[in-house]
């Protein structure tokens, strides 16, 4: 049979020669690297339709119903369709006859199998949106100007009808015909299904061509972690949580008991948090949600409130669901237990957790994430799938950042139209802000508040009874005084907390205060973002500990100083005695001052007081040179802002919260009449850099039909690009047993086959997910000079190293971290021609300029 696809003239030969049953979609390894004829395109299809059906059965009815119209899984059987094409052939019969191959570059033309499968299904005319889900099932959208089904480099005429004989098979063992699809929206989601269908479809269990698969799809739907929750019934809120609801909680529980949008505003450490999860549980118990995707402003912060999310569904979660623990997604282990076919396998892009975190059940993540649902991005649209039906709950949204605010709000809309819930807690937003998110006008300025807006009912702004004010003390003084300060009141048994807005400048502090704090017997500690996955952990677990409410004992066994950037002022439950901040905007600063005696109950030295000291340059001196009066922090927060922020503080000696907040948030983002020459330069610097994000925001969103790479995706605005960097002690190469041995930076050795793929699936995923933890971001210009693929190549069975030839650049950088700490090159080259680049578990990654 393989014979018949090759000529004198080594091209495909134009004319089928083959029975719609010969035509094979897949290769098949065996253990011993024998390559083998796979499923036939016609079967796969039908698998991967299979799979797209028994999926539906597992959402609820009331999604199905609304989202997903009869005929869904057909389009995700017709996905493969494009592999009925002279030159898709022709390369699976070069892999089994060990050939090589010539026809990628050809291909690339028209997008390969998928562009192939749009340009059938447009000559089928099915509609205006399921030529391009198909198109784009790989992730992004071929280019198809030049060509149509019955191209001459297609296979012409005969070939098209071949796939048409499919498309009439396919319609008769599924038994139904394609759907209508309403909206660009809908489309996003059924493109989600198909991806998801054809990944989970093209796992190891389908690999083998002589087993039945039918059998088989409910287990590859446990695999990938598609298991549909089972809720105990009629828990109350101290069932839950191990304390009675506050006024702030009832409203809000009384108010989102349906899908819509509800904003919190209330103060910090007024268990907002708790409130949106019983809220989910109602909505889970009444099966008005399909989950729950809990996003959050960073990874640091998200990885902290995994404990508590995973307290809740230990409660609320039925003793008897399926698979009870593997819901709890999180971290290295949830890395190597699900499994989502080959697109999620290790060294695949999709294998991160941040990213399959979207699609299970329960999760807790980044809001990266979910914003690139809406987003232009490659696979956007499995994002989009994977938020449907579920509670999202966006925590500490604020007033600031124009670029993120913009596709949020597009978000916001989108989730609506999702049947989601979408719940958003802050404790900063202005009214204005508000009223962006919700896409309407507001009236009441009351604080706390909730906002309900109900999918199916009126908007109703909640009031909500006041809370008694606390005094806050404001100190201004100059780092020095902030530093011999901070030491006095950590001698003294307090907790000091100490604020920066860059990770160089949190590490420069904490150089100036560890010696002085060792020999005055003070614990000294530094949290950011820059440390690798496992020292970051180990670094939380220590510090976050000692500063929240499990640190009751600890702490009064003496003084401590924990030194960090923005990680610190979000969504940590922690509690300081004393706070030292950098100037940043006014929704900042209330966060973090929202971390100072925080729990009523906790036990404090008698010379503490509730105060905080703000470090920052004169306003005079501020507005006349911003840049070189805010230092780091103009690069980090727009200079407009931070001077109307400086201006509202400047003469602050005492503030009283939560009664204040909402009056300096307002203050701070109100245009003001009268401003100075130098201030209305500066704002209209900041209106014309607002307005541009906004267009680059607007620009970035999604729409049907493009989906570039999702690697470099911007959904915070920044002129650098972050990569990911694999940091290790040493490695040595053998070639007899084909492997690296791998020194981690903790000592211990890892053996890294060559062939991931020879080691059983759980260990290869393990093995991964340890390197995984190696790993830290750093900015481009900061990280160590990239390679070729080929030079890492013994990784990209571990790594997504990026698309592209073998000897494009590596996505990944890699660096060895000498005893001394400095990161060094594989042959001893210069690592960084600007910078000197080192790490150690305490400070971290470091670039310090040469």
């Amino acid at each position: 049979m393989l014979g018949r696809w090759r000529d004198k003239t080594d091209k495909p030969q134009v004319q089928p020669v083959l029975d719609l049953a010969e035509y094979l979609a897949k290769t098949y390894t065996l253990q011993q690297g024998t390559i083998l004829p796979g499923r036939t395109v016609a079967e796969h299809c039908q698998i991967v339709g299979e799979v797209a059906r028994a999926l539906l059965l597992r959402l609820p009815k009331w999604l199905r119903d609304d989202l997903f119209p009869e005929g869904s899984e057909l389009i995700a059987a017709s996905h493969d369709i494009g592999k009925i094409s002279p030159t898709f052939q022709k390369k699976i019969s070069d892999a089994i006859l060990h050939q090589k191959k010539v026809y990628s570059e050809i291909e690339s033309k028209w997008g390969g199998h998928a562009g192939v499968s749009q340009l059938t299904a447009e000559a089928h005319n099915t509609g205006a949106y399921i030529p391009t889900i198909l198109g784009q099932h790989h992730g992004y959208s071929p280019n198809l100007a030049n060509y149509q089904s019955t191209s001459s480099p297609l296979g012409g005429q005969n070939w098209h009808l071949k796939r048409s004989e499919l498309l009439a098979h396919l319609k008769q063992v599924m038994g139904t015909d394609f759907p209508d699809i309403k909206d660009p929206l809908q489309a996003l989601v059924l493109s989600g299904l198909t991806t998801v269908s054809d990944w989970i479809g093209s796992g190891f269990l389908f690999d083998d061509p002589q087993q039945d698969w039918r059998p088989k799809i409910e287990q590859a739907l446990d695999l990938a972690g598609f298991i549909r929750p089972k809720i105990k019934k009629a828990l109350g809120f101290s069932d839950i949580f191990p304390f009675s609801p506050n006024q702030i909680q009832i409203r809000l529980i009384e108010s989102a008991k349906q899908p819509g949008v509800y904003v919190l505003e209330a103060p910090m450490g007024m268990g907002k948090t708790e409130a949106a999860l019983f809220a989910a549980y109602l909505l889970l118990q009444n099966d008005m949600a399909s989950g729950i995707y809990f996003a959050l402003p960073t990874q640091l912060t998200s990885d902290k409130i995994y404990a508590r999310v995973n307290d809740f569904l230990t409660r609320v979660l039925d003793d008897q669901s399926p698979h009870k623990q593997a819901l709890l997604v999180h971290g290295s282990a949830w890395l190597t237990h699900f499994d989502m076919g080959k697109e999620a396998d290790p060294g695949r892009s999709w294998f991160a957790q941040g990213k399959r975190g979207i699609l299970a059940p329960f999760a807790v993540g980044t809001i990266d994430q979910a914003l690139m649902a809406v987003m232009n991005i490659k696979h956007g649209f499995v994002r989009t799938f994977g938020l449907a039906g579920k509670v999202v709950i966006l925590d500490e949204v604020h007033s600031y950042d124009s670029f993120t605010g913009t596709i949020l709000d597009d978000l916001v809309k989108a989730l609506r139209k999702l049947n989601c819930t979408v719940i958003i807690l802050s404790a900063t937003l202005t009214q204005d802000r508000r009223a962006k998110l919700l896409g309407t006008s507001l009236k009441s300025n009351r604080y706390p508040l909730i906002t309900s807006q109900p999918n199916k009912g009126k908007l109703r702004e909640v009031k909500v009874e006041k809370i008694k004010d606390v005094p806050v003390a404001v100190g201004h003084h100059s780092e020095i005084e902030a530093i011999e300060e901070a030491l006095l009141r950590a001698e003294n048994g307090e907790q000091v907390l100490w604020i920066e807005n860059t990770v160089r400048e949190a590490q420069g502090i904490y150089h100036s205060i560890a010696a002085r704090a060792k020999e005055m017997d003070i614990s000294c500690g530094l949290l950011h973002s820059r440390f690798t996955k496992k020292d970051r952990a180990s670094n939380e677990e220590i510090w976050v500990d000692h500063f929240g409410k499990s640190g009751s004992k600890t702490r009064q066994q003496q003084g401590r100083i924990l030194v960090g950037t923005q990680v610190l002022e979000q969504s940590l439950d922690i509690d300081a005695d004393f706070l030292v901040t950098r100037i940043s905007p006014t929704d900042m600063l209330l966060q973090r001052i929202g971390r100072l005696w925080r729990h009523s109950d906790t036990c404090r030295p008698r010379t503490a007081k509730r105060e905080v000291w703000l470090i920052a340059p004169k306003l005079d001196i501020a507005i006349d040179a911003p840049e070189e009066a805010f230092g780091a922090t103009a690069k980090v927060y727009e200079p407009y802002i931070l001077c109307r922020s400086l201006e509202v503080w400047q003469d602050v000696t005492r503030i009283k919260l939560p009664g204040q907040i909402r009056g300096l948030i307002e203050d701070t983002y109100r245009q003001k009449v009268n401003e100075s020459e130098a201030m209305q330069k500066h704002l209209q610097q900041g209106e014309k850099k607002k307005n541009t994000l906004e267009r680059l925001a607007l620009h970035g969103l999604s729409s049907v039909g493009s989906a570039p790479s999702d690697e470099n995706a911007q959904t915070r605005y920044s002129d650098q690009i972050s990569v990911e960097v694999l940091l290790i002690r040493a490695c040595q190469q053998d070639q007899q047993k084909k492997g690296t041995w791998v020194t981690l930076l903790n000592g211990e050795k890892l053996w890294v086959p060559f062939d991931g793929r020879s080691l059983p699936r759980n260990e290869w995923r393990k093995v991964t997910a340890t390197l995984i933890q190696s790993t830290v971001k750093a900015a481009n210009y900061l990280a160590p000079k990239a390679v070729s693929k080929k030079e890492i190549d013994w990784l990209e069975d571990y790594f997504y190293l990026g698309r592209g030839k073998d000897d494009e650049i590596a996505s990944l950088r890699v660096a060895l971290v000498a005893e001394s700490g400095l990161l060094k090159t594989f042959d001893n080259s210069v690592i960084n021609d600007t910078y000197r680049l080192t790490y150690d578990a305490t400070l971290g990654y470091q670039a310090i300029k040469r």
